[in-house]
């Protein structure tokens, strides 16, 4: 398989950051190129349009380069593993569109979002057709050995079902009446960790690893998808999101790390907290959104949230496993400093 895959050892102490960097661009236009080819399928129709249209906006195509990097940490060539980045890409932004729709944004990365652009209906097409195409892109493997390609194609859809229940269990949080950290990390772990371990689990099946020491690597980085979206909740209140306005979370009615600190902290302002998220979108206003971002920054809940981050943070870095791995070690900090970059102004 090392010479399907064009396997090259790597010199950790010497050409990590050269070779193996999160933000390196090699590989990035071969992922690009290939969505493109199999968004087109073998005609491009309406459907393709829409679908290469939201890829167009871009992003920080941080998915596809934790996969590039980890294969390159790991001993494969980053191009030779570009099927594999693209079909995480594919995978997220599947996500994306069926979120902005069952969130209501209007704005994604800037632009308007699918569903405003085309209509529900067609966005929900989309979406549906970007789920599907990860295990396209996982056939362009050129002579990947068949029980690899089916090792990858499993953890596919095991984590893809994994994002799908997160997704369900978050929507859920505010109306279940049952707000808990327990059920909002559990929650964060299968939205936004799996996509964070995924990367991860398939670039170690491409290195060789067996299925079960592949799975412990990846599920390594599902603690960095929970750091990434508790400062994601952070950067809704206190930074810039690129969605217009700060608030965006508090209007959807989502319940967040910081909605949940503060409930501890001060239990008695659950009906204001509730009936800000149960309002209607349209009737949250400037106002609304200043106010809690007052309280939960006087309440403490706004630090207790940056301490858990920095908790997450440390314990990564003294993960064993990881430091058996030393080069995927390094590529874990680089997601961790990426994450953290958008809110290192509240972290100093």
């Amino acid at each position: 398989m090392a010479s399907h895959l064009r396997l090259l050892r790597s010199d950790v102490t010497g050409t990590y950051e050269a070779n193996h960097s999160l933000g390196a661009d090699e590989g990035i236009e071969e992922v690009v190129a290939l969505m493109a080819n199999v968004t087109a399928g073998g005609r491009l129709d309406r459907l393709g349009v829409i679908a290469q249209e939201h890829l167009s906006t871009g992003g920080k195509r941080m998915r596809a380069r934790l996969c590039l990097a980890s294969a390159a940490a790991l001993g494969v060539d980053r191009l030779a593993a570009a099927p594999w980045a693209a079909a995480i890409e594919l995978l997220h932004n599947a996500t994306l569109v069926h979120d902005d729709i069952q969130d209501g944004d209007l704005i994604r990365r800037g632009q308007p979002t699918v569903w405003v652009r085309h209509g529900v209906a067609q966005a929900i097409n989309a979406g549906d057709l970007m789920l599907m195409l990860p295990f396209l892109a996982v056939d362009h493997f050129e002579d990947l050995d068949d029980g690899v390609r089916w090792r990858l194609a499993r953890a596919l859809a095991r984590h893809s079902a994994s994002t799908v229940r997160g997704q369900s269990e978050e929507l859920a949080l505010l109306t279940s009446g049952q707000l808990s950290r327990a059920r909002y990390r559990r929650a964060v772990e299968g939205k936004t960790g799996s996509l964070f371990a995924l990367p991860v689990e398939g670039a170690a099946l491409l290195a060789g690893r067996s299925a079960e020491d592949a799975q412990a690597l990846g599920e390594r980085f599902t603690a960095l998808g929970v750091l990434f979206q508790l400062q994601d909740d952070v950067v809704d209140l206190y930074g810039d999101k690129g969605r217009g306005h700060r608030g965006s979370d508090l209007e959807e009615g989502k319940v967040s790390a910081l909605v949940l600190a503060h409930l501890e902290r001060v239990p008695e302002d659950s009906e204001w907290l509730l009936a800000l998220l149960e309002a209607p979108r349209d009737v949250t206003g400037v106002e609304a959104v200043e106010e809690a971002i007052q309280r939960f920054r006087e309440s403490g809940a706004l630090a207790d949230v940056l301490d858990e981050i920095r908790s997450i943070g440390a314990s990564i870095a003294e993960d064993k496993l990881l430091q058996e791995e030393p080069a995927l070690a390094a590529v874990a900090n680089q997601v961790c400093r990426l994450a953290l970059h958008p809110i290192a102004h509240l972290l100093s």
